[in-house]
């Protein structure tokens, strides 16, 4: 809802923290992301290391997100070492807030004004920790430097699970990659050389 009511420069913002849990801090300032860490080709973004974080992998975009971030670019006459987004992360909270507020008057709904920037964040990394079970993985996407912060979702793991789940089988590596990046998890690989893998439904 925030990322389709949103305008333009935010909702793109809305929509990469959402995609990705980046915090506005990665996104928008002096550590956010430049034109040189969008990757249209894949499509996903390379946020940099920050607030003493380990690196994290590159984090993968929807087409439609990748077509937005493109014209944005274009748009812009951005260059390759151009930050993706001008202004601080302050500001960027800001913007967040005064869009937030009014959008729950508009909709005459107050606990809208509760949501916070970060639980974007929160959610992404709670619904990735429900359909991949690992804490670990979780952990690197995050960029935790150990488990201890990562572990604070865990809690919620519980209520999340339904216990169902897709199984699919492969023995084709191509389409091992594919289920991997769709947050399926491998399982085994049977006696006849099939791979099994299992997401949460």
């Amino acid at each position: 809802m925030f990322v389709a009511s949103a305008k333009r420069d935010l909702s793109i913002k809305l929509d990469i923290i959402r995609q990705t849990g980046y915090r506005p801090i990665e996104i928008q300032g002096e550590k956010g992301l430049r034109v040189k860490d969008f990757h249209p080709d894949q499509p996903s973004l390379t946020n940099r290391n920050t607030k003493k974080c380990n690196a994290r992998p590159a984090m993968p975009i929807t087409p439609e997100l990748a077509t937005r971030i493109a014209t944005h670019i274009r748009q812009n006459n951005l260059q390759m070492e151009d930050p993706l987004f001008k202004g601080d992360s302050r500001r960027f909270g800001e913007h967040y807030r005064r869009f937030r507020n009014k959008l729950a008057n508009k909709l005459q709904d107050q606990s809208i004004k509760s949501i916070r920037l970060y639980d974007l964040r929160h959610f992404y990394f709670t619904e990735k920790l429900r359909k991949i079970q690992n804490c670990e993985i979780v952990r690197q996407l995050m960029g935790h430097k150990n488990l201890n912060p990562t572990q604070k979702y865990m809690h919620l793991l519980p209520n999340l699970q339904s216990g169902e789940y897709e199984v699919e089988y492969t023995n084709d590596k191509v389409r091992a990659k594919e289920l991997l990046l769709t947050d399926f998890k491998y399982e085994l690989t049977t006696p006849d050389g099939y791979m099994m893998f299992r997401r949460p439904k």
